[in-house]
Protein backbone atom coordinates (compact mmCIF):
# COMPACT_ATOMS: atom_id res chain seq x y z
CA UNK A 1 0.00 0.00 0.00
CA UNK A 2 0.96 3.53 -0.81
CA UNK A 3 -0.06 6.56 0.18
CA UNK A 4 -2.10 8.85 -2.27
CA UNK A 5 -2.75 12.64 -1.95
CA UNK A 6 -5.30 13.00 -3.74
CA UNK A 7 -8.05 12.56 -0.81
CA UNK A 8 -6.29 14.91 1.29
CA UNK A 9 -6.48 17.41 -1.85
CA UNK A 10 -10.49 16.71 -2.65
CA UNK A 11 -11.28 16.91 1.11
CA UNK A 12 -9.24 20.23 1.86
CA UNK A 13 -10.61 22.37 -1.29
CA UNK A 14 -13.92 22.74 0.77
CA UNK A 15 -12.70 23.75 3.82
CA UNK A 16 -10.18 26.20 1.66
CA UNK A 17 -12.88 27.86 0.11
CA UNK A 18 -15.47 27.87 2.98
CA UNK A 19 -12.52 30.09 4.92
CA UNK A 20 -11.86 32.37 1.52
CA UNK A 21 -15.39 33.35 1.59
CA UNK A 22 -15.58 33.84 5.12
CA UNK A 23 -12.25 36.09 5.02
CA UNK A 24 -10.31 33.64 7.17
CA UNK A 25 -6.62 33.13 6.60
CA UNK A 26 -5.67 29.51 5.93
CA UNK A 27 -2.26 27.81 7.75
CA UNK A 28 -1.22 24.15 8.85
CA UNK A 29 -0.80 24.21 12.56
CA UNK A 30 2.49 23.17 13.89
CA UNK A 31 3.54 21.06 17.02
CA UNK A 32 6.25 22.14 19.50
CA UNK A 33 9.12 24.07 18.00
CA UNK A 34 11.83 21.64 19.74
CA UNK A 35 14.83 21.58 17.08
CA UNK A 36 15.78 22.79 13.82
CA UNK A 37 18.78 21.55 10.86
CA UNK A 38 19.48 21.33 7.49
CA UNK A 39 19.25 17.71 6.22
CA UNK A 40 21.82 15.97 7.05
CA UNK A 41 23.39 12.71 5.25
CA UNK A 42 22.49 9.73 5.98
CA UNK A 43 24.68 7.37 7.91
CA UNK A 44 24.38 4.32 6.37
CA UNK A 45 22.86 2.99 2.95
CA UNK A 46 18.92 2.36 3.76
CA UNK A 47 18.23 -1.73 3.90
CA UNK A 48 16.68 -3.09 0.60
CA UNK A 49 12.79 -4.18 0.80
CA UNK A 50 12.03 -7.18 1.95
CA UNK A 51 9.28 -8.94 0.11
CA UNK A 52 6.17 -10.38 2.62
CA UNK A 53 3.77 -13.03 1.52
CA UNK A 54 0.23 -11.95 1.54
CA UNK A 55 -2.33 -13.93 3.50
CA UNK A 56 -5.85 -13.71 3.83
CA UNK A 57 -7.10 -13.05 7.72
CA UNK A 58 -9.88 -11.59 9.34
CA UNK A 59 -10.20 -7.74 9.83
CA UNK A 60 -9.21 -7.05 13.64
CA UNK A 61 -11.39 -4.95 15.81
CA UNK A 62 -8.67 -3.72 17.56
CA UNK A 63 -5.22 -1.99 16.74
CA UNK A 64 -2.30 -4.68 16.92
CA UNK A 65 0.87 -2.97 19.32
CA UNK A 66 3.90 -2.93 16.72
CA UNK A 67 6.68 -4.64 18.86
CA UNK A 68 8.76 -1.95 19.33
CA UNK A 69 8.10 1.41 19.15
CA UNK A 70 10.36 4.17 17.28
CA UNK A 71 12.09 6.29 18.36
CA UNK A 72 14.11 9.47 16.80
CA UNK A 73 17.58 9.90 17.52
CA UNK A 74 17.84 13.62 15.79
CA UNK A 75 16.49 16.78 15.18
CA UNK A 76 12.84 16.84 15.38
CA UNK A 77 12.82 19.04 12.38
CA UNK A 78 14.52 18.98 9.59
CA UNK A 79 14.57 22.05 6.51
CA UNK A 80 15.38 20.08 2.72
CA UNK A 81 17.61 21.65 0.85
CA UNK A 82 17.81 19.69 -2.18
CA UNK A 83 21.49 21.00 -3.68
CA UNK A 84 22.83 20.01 -0.29
CA UNK A 85 22.00 16.02 -0.23
CA UNK A 86 24.72 13.56 -0.94
CA UNK A 87 23.25 10.59 -3.66
CA UNK A 88 21.94 7.76 -2.40
CA UNK A 89 21.20 4.35 -4.27
CA UNK A 90 17.95 4.07 -6.49
CA UNK A 91 14.38 3.78 -4.78
CA UNK A 92 13.55 0.15 -4.19
CA UNK A 93 10.06 -0.08 -5.05
CA UNK A 94 8.43 1.71 -8.59
CA UNK A 95 9.34 5.18 -9.81
CA UNK A 96 8.80 7.00 -13.51
CA UNK A 97 11.65 8.76 -14.95
CA UNK A 98 10.82 9.93 -18.42
CA UNK A 99 8.66 7.60 -19.93
CA UNK A 100 10.54 4.46 -17.95
CA UNK A 101 8.95 2.26 -15.07
CA UNK A 102 12.34 1.81 -12.72
CA UNK A 103 13.03 -0.38 -9.32
CA UNK A 104 10.83 -2.92 -7.82
CA UNK A 105 11.09 -6.22 -9.57
CA UNK A 106 12.16 -6.77 -12.97
CA UNK A 107 14.17 -4.71 -15.46
CA UNK A 108 13.46 -1.00 -16.79
CA UNK A 109 10.21 -0.85 -18.86
CA UNK A 110 9.26 1.71 -21.43
CA UNK A 111 5.40 3.24 -20.86
CA UNK A 112 5.20 3.35 -25.01
CA UNK A 113 3.03 6.21 -26.58
CA UNK A 114 3.15 10.09 -25.88
CA UNK A 115 0.14 10.31 -23.72
CA UNK A 116 0.41 11.79 -20.13
CA UNK A 117 1.45 9.22 -17.66
CA UNK A 118 -0.65 9.90 -14.36
CA UNK A 119 0.53 7.20 -12.57
CA UNK A 120 2.37 3.42 -12.32
CA UNK A 121 2.94 0.56 -9.97
CA UNK A 122 4.62 -2.94 -10.93
CA UNK A 123 2.62 -6.50 -10.95
CA UNK A 124 5.27 -9.07 -10.08
CA UNK A 125 7.75 -7.76 -13.35
CA UNK A 126 5.38 -6.21 -15.30
CA UNK A 127 4.51 -2.84 -15.32
CA UNK A 128 0.85 -0.58 -15.10
CA UNK A 129 0.31 2.70 -16.36
CA UNK A 130 -2.31 5.11 -15.77
CA UNK A 131 -2.43 7.39 -18.79
CA UNK A 132 -4.81 9.78 -20.39
CA UNK A 133 -7.06 9.21 -23.04
CA UNK A 134 -9.34 11.78 -24.51
CA UNK A 135 -11.67 13.54 -21.69
CA UNK A 136 -10.38 10.34 -19.18
CA UNK A 137 -8.10 7.88 -18.44
CA UNK A 138 -6.53 4.23 -19.00
CA UNK A 139 -4.59 1.90 -17.60
CA UNK A 140 -1.93 -0.13 -19.64
CA UNK A 141 -0.43 -3.69 -18.45
CA UNK A 142 3.11 -3.61 -20.34
CA UNK A 143 5.11 -7.18 -20.22
CA UNK A 144 8.87 -7.29 -19.60
CA UNK A 145 9.03 -6.67 -23.41
CA UNK A 146 7.38 -3.31 -23.49
CA UNK A 147 4.93 -4.82 -25.23
CA UNK A 148 0.75 -3.32 -24.16
CA UNK A 149 -1.09 -6.96 -23.55
CA UNK A 150 -3.91 -4.97 -21.92
CA UNK A 151 -5.87 -2.23 -21.55
CA UNK A 152 -8.14 -1.20 -19.09
CA UNK A 153 -10.37 1.97 -19.51
CA UNK A 154 -11.25 4.81 -17.38
CA UNK A 155 -8.85 3.29 -14.18
CA UNK A 156 -7.34 6.61 -12.01
CA UNK A 157 -5.70 4.99 -9.11
CA UNK A 158 -3.28 1.48 -8.66
CA UNK A 159 -2.48 0.36 -5.34
CA UNK A 160 -0.55 -2.87 -5.19
CA UNK A 161 0.55 -5.64 -1.92
CA UNK A 162 3.24 -5.08 -0.06
CA UNK A 163 5.01 -8.26 -1.72
CA UNK A 164 4.39 -6.98 -5.34
CA UNK A 165 2.66 -9.58 -6.27
CA UNK A 166 -1.08 -8.29 -6.26
CA UNK A 167 -2.88 -4.71 -7.55
CA UNK A 168 -5.73 -3.38 -7.17
CA UNK A 169 -7.19 -0.72 -9.24
CA UNK A 170 -10.90 1.32 -9.59
CA UNK A 171 -12.35 3.41 -12.65
CA UNK A 172 -15.51 4.92 -12.74
CA UNK A 173 -17.39 5.02 -15.78
CA UNK A 174 -17.63 8.91 -17.35
CA UNK A 175 -20.50 10.62 -20.15
CA UNK A 176 -18.94 12.08 -22.96
CA UNK A 177 -18.57 14.80 -21.63
CA UNK A 178 -15.97 13.42 -19.05
CA UNK A 179 -18.35 14.04 -16.16
CA UNK A 180 -18.77 10.97 -13.81
CA UNK A 181 -22.08 8.61 -13.92
CA UNK A 182 -21.21 7.43 -10.20
CA UNK A 183 -20.71 3.81 -11.78
CA UNK A 184 -17.02 2.61 -10.00
CA UNK A 185 -15.54 -0.79 -11.03
CA UNK A 186 -13.05 -1.83 -8.52
CA UNK A 187 -10.55 -4.52 -10.18
CA UNK A 188 -7.93 -6.78 -7.86
CA UNK A 189 -5.33 -9.21 -9.75
CA UNK A 190 -2.14 -11.28 -9.17
CA UNK A 191 0.69 -11.21 -10.91
CA UNK A 192 1.52 -13.87 -13.68
CA UNK A 193 -1.97 -14.64 -14.00
CA UNK A 194 -2.16 -16.72 -10.74
CA UNK A 195 -5.81 -16.11 -10.68
CA UNK A 196 -8.38 -14.24 -12.77
CA UNK A 197 -8.96 -10.50 -12.65
CA UNK A 198 -11.74 -10.20 -10.25
CA UNK A 199 -14.12 -6.95 -10.32
CA UNK A 200 -17.08 -5.78 -8.26
CA UNK A 201 -19.14 -2.86 -10.20
CA UNK A 202 -21.28 -0.27 -7.59
CA UNK A 203 -24.02 2.17 -8.47
CA UNK A 204 -23.66 5.52 -7.02
CA UNK A 205 -20.22 5.23 -5.61
CA UNK A 206 -18.72 8.69 -6.05
CA UNK A 207 -15.09 10.41 -5.30
CA UNK A 208 -13.85 6.86 -4.62
CA UNK A 209 -9.76 6.70 -3.51
CA UNK A 210 -8.25 3.40 -2.78
CA UNK A 211 -6.30 2.90 0.36
CA UNK A 212 -4.40 -0.33 0.34
CA UNK A 213 -4.70 -3.82 -0.87
CA UNK A 214 -3.78 -5.42 3.00
CA UNK A 215 -4.44 -9.08 4.46
CA UNK A 216 -6.30 -10.00 1.25
CA UNK A 217 -9.07 -7.18 1.14
CA UNK A 218 -9.07 -3.59 -0.81
CA UNK A 219 -9.99 -0.90 1.25
CA UNK A 220 -11.11 2.79 -0.34
CA UNK A 221 -12.73 5.49 0.62
CA UNK A 222 -16.15 7.06 -0.99
CA UNK A 223 -19.48 8.59 -0.62
CA UNK A 224 -22.86 7.40 -1.79
CA UNK A 225 -24.06 10.81 -3.29
CA UNK A 226 -21.52 13.64 -5.34
CA UNK A 227 -21.27 16.25 -2.48
CA UNK A 228 -21.85 13.81 0.48
CA UNK A 229 -19.57 12.64 3.49
CA UNK A 230 -17.26 9.60 2.45
CA UNK A 231 -16.68 6.72 4.49
CA UNK A 232 -14.17 3.31 4.39
CA UNK A 233 -15.01 0.39 2.66
CA UNK A 234 -13.72 -2.98 2.69
CA UNK A 235 -13.77 -5.57 -0.40
CA UNK A 236 -12.44 -9.27 -0.43
CA UNK A 237 -12.16 -9.96 -3.72
CA UNK A 238 -14.00 -13.17 -5.53
CA UNK A 239 -16.78 -12.15 -2.94
CA UNK A 240 -19.26 -9.85 -4.57
CA UNK A 241 -20.30 -8.28 -1.47
CA UNK A 242 -19.34 -5.02 -0.37
CA UNK A 243 -18.22 -4.18 3.66
CA UNK A 244 -19.35 -0.69 4.65
CA UNK A 245 -17.25 0.65 7.69
CA UNK A 246 -19.49 3.55 9.11
CA UNK A 247 -17.72 4.11 11.93
CA UNK A 248 -14.33 4.90 9.84
CA UNK A 249 -15.80 8.29 8.38
CA UNK A 250 -13.52 10.38 5.84
CA UNK A 251 -10.95 7.91 5.74
CA UNK A 252 -7.14 8.82 4.57
CA UNK A 253 -5.22 6.04 4.87
CA UNK A 254 -5.50 1.95 6.66
CA UNK A 255 -2.43 0.04 7.91
CA UNK A 256 -1.77 -3.45 7.77
CA UNK A 257 -2.87 -3.26 11.34
CA UNK A 258 -6.32 -3.16 11.91
CA UNK A 259 -5.81 1.01 12.21
CA UNK A 260 -7.24 3.93 9.70
CA UNK A 261 -6.09 8.22 9.77
CA UNK A 262 -9.26 9.63 9.91
CA UNK A 263 -10.34 12.73 8.88
CA UNK A 264 -12.95 13.23 11.89
CA UNK A 265 -12.90 17.07 12.22
CA UNK A 266 -13.58 19.44 9.00
CA UNK A 267 -13.99 22.85 9.44
CA UNK A 268 -12.42 26.28 8.70
CA UNK A 269 -9.12 26.63 11.32
CA UNK A 270 -10.20 23.43 13.83
CA UNK A 271 -9.34 20.26 11.38
CA UNK A 272 -8.56 17.36 13.03
CA UNK A 273 -7.28 13.80 12.33
CA UNK A 274 -7.79 10.53 14.60
CA UNK A 275 -6.14 7.09 14.73
CA UNK A 276 -9.22 4.51 14.78
CA UNK A 277 -9.29 0.95 14.86
CA UNK A 278 -11.05 -0.76 11.94
CA UNK A 279 -14.00 -2.00 12.22
CA UNK A 280 -14.95 -0.60 15.47
CA UNK A 281 -13.73 2.84 14.94
CA UNK A 282 -12.26 3.30 18.60
CA UNK A 283 -10.48 6.53 18.68
CA UNK A 284 -6.55 5.82 19.50
CA UNK A 285 -5.32 9.12 19.64
CA UNK A 286 -6.37 12.56 17.79
CA UNK A 287 -3.91 15.26 15.83
CA UNK A 288 -4.89 18.82 15.54
CA UNK A 289 -1.08 19.38 14.01
CA UNK A 290 -1.36 16.87 10.90
CA UNK A 291 -2.88 15.31 8.60
CA UNK A 292 -2.34 11.48 8.91
CA UNK A 293 -1.99 10.21 5.15
CA UNK A 294 -0.35 6.98 5.18
CA UNK A 295 1.70 4.07 7.32
CA UNK A 296 4.72 2.51 7.03
CA UNK A 297 4.19 -1.53 5.83
CA UNK A 298 4.40 -2.47 9.73
CA UNK A 299 2.20 -0.08 11.18
CA UNK A 300 4.35 1.25 13.44
CA UNK A 301 4.59 4.60 11.93
CA UNK A 302 2.21 6.98 10.44
CA UNK A 303 2.85 9.39 8.09
CA UNK A 304 1.47 12.99 8.43
CA UNK A 305 1.19 16.03 6.13
CA UNK A 306 0.19 19.73 6.95
CA UNK A 307 -3.85 19.94 7.50
CA UNK A 308 -4.52 22.27 4.92
CA UNK A 309 -2.35 22.01 1.16
CA UNK A 310 -1.10 25.02 -0.38
CA UNK A 311 -1.70 24.33 -4.03
CA UNK A 312 1.14 23.48 -5.57
CA UNK A 313 3.04 20.59 -3.00
CA UNK A 314 2.95 20.61 0.43
CA UNK A 315 5.10 22.59 2.38
CA UNK A 316 6.02 19.21 5.68
CA UNK A 317 6.08 15.67 5.16
CA UNK A 318 6.25 14.22 8.80
CA UNK A 319 6.04 10.72 10.61
CA UNK A 320 4.27 10.08 13.67
CA UNK A 321 5.01 7.06 16.50
CA UNK A 322 1.84 5.29 15.75
CA UNK A 323 1.33 3.89 18.70
CA UNK A 324 1.20 7.35 20.86
CA UNK A 325 0.59 9.93 18.36
CA UNK A 326 4.02 11.67 18.91
CA UNK A 327 5.93 13.50 16.47
CA UNK A 328 9.28 11.51 15.36
CA UNK A 329 10.08 13.95 12.70
CA UNK A 330 9.05 16.42 10.22
CA UNK A 331 10.83 17.84 7.05
CA UNK A 332 9.91 21.30 5.23
CA UNK A 333 9.90 22.06 1.82
CA UNK A 334 7.83 21.14 -1.55
CA UNK A 335 6.38 17.69 -1.54
CA UNK A 336 4.51 16.48 -4.22
CA UNK A 337 4.08 13.00 -3.15
CA UNK A 338 5.29 11.11 0.17
CA UNK A 339 5.57 7.14 0.22
CA UNK A 340 7.27 4.35 2.07
CA UNK A 341 9.85 2.69 0.85
CA UNK A 342 9.93 0.26 3.34
CA UNK A 343 9.48 0.11 7.63
CA UNK A 344 12.34 2.80 8.12
CA UNK A 345 12.58 4.96 4.95
CA UNK A 346 10.31 7.59 3.45
CA UNK A 347 10.40 9.51 -0.09
CA UNK A 348 9.59 12.24 -0.68
CA UNK A 349 8.82 13.85 -4.51
CA UNK A 350 10.62 16.86 -3.69
CA UNK A 351 11.12 19.92 -5.50
CA UNK A 352 10.94 23.74 -4.94
CA UNK A 353 8.23 24.93 -6.82
CA UNK A 354 6.73 24.44 -10.19
CA UNK A 355 9.04 24.09 -13.62
CA UNK A 356 11.96 23.28 -11.35
CA UNK A 357 14.23 20.46 -11.39
CA UNK A 358 13.37 17.99 -8.34
CA UNK A 359 14.45 14.64 -7.20
CA UNK A 360 12.83 11.39 -5.23
CA UNK A 361 15.42 11.76 -1.62
CA UNK A 362 15.18 9.21 1.31
CA UNK A 363 14.79 10.29 4.65
CA UNK A 364 15.17 8.19 7.79
CA UNK A 365 12.51 7.64 10.22
CA UNK A 366 14.82 7.32 13.08
CA UNK A 367 17.49 10.14 12.11
CA UNK A 368 15.41 12.66 10.15
CA UNK A 369 18.59 11.99 7.80
CA UNK A 370 17.90 12.40 4.05
CA UNK A 371 19.76 11.90 0.42
CA UNK A 372 18.81 11.75 -2.98
CA UNK A 373 17.74 9.10 -4.49
CA UNK A 374 17.60 10.68 -7.78
CA UNK A 375 19.50 12.85 -9.47
CA UNK A 376 18.22 16.86 -9.20
CA UNK A 377 16.77 17.11 -12.62
CA UNK A 378 13.65 18.44 -14.48
CA UNK A 379 11.62 16.31 -16.70
CA UNK A 380 8.43 14.23 -15.72
CA UNK A 381 9.28 11.98 -12.20
CA UNK A 382 6.53 10.13 -10.51
CA UNK A 383 7.17 7.60 -7.67
CA UNK A 384 4.92 4.96 -8.08
CA UNK A 385 3.53 1.41 -6.07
Amino acid sequence: MRVQNGRLVALVAAVAVAAIAGGGALAYRQGPQTAEAEAAPLSTSPSPVTSKPVTSKPTPSTSSTPSSTPSSTGPLKTKIVLNKLPIGRAPQIAYLTGRTIRGGAGGDIKVPGTAEIQEVARLGSSGLAVVTKGYGTEMLTIDTDGKVIARTPDITQIVTTDDGNGAAYVGSRLKDTGEETGVTTFYAEQAQGQTEVQKVTMPNIWNAALLGYLNGKVYFDASKTQDGTSTLYEWTPAQSKVITIDSVPSAMAVSSVGTAGSLTTLADQNSCSSLLTVPAGKRLWRTCDYQIVGFTPDGATAIAGPIYQDGYGNGIAAVLDAKKGTLLHEWSGVFRQWVPEDDQHLLLLADTGQETAASIIRCTVSTGACELATPLAKGALLIGD
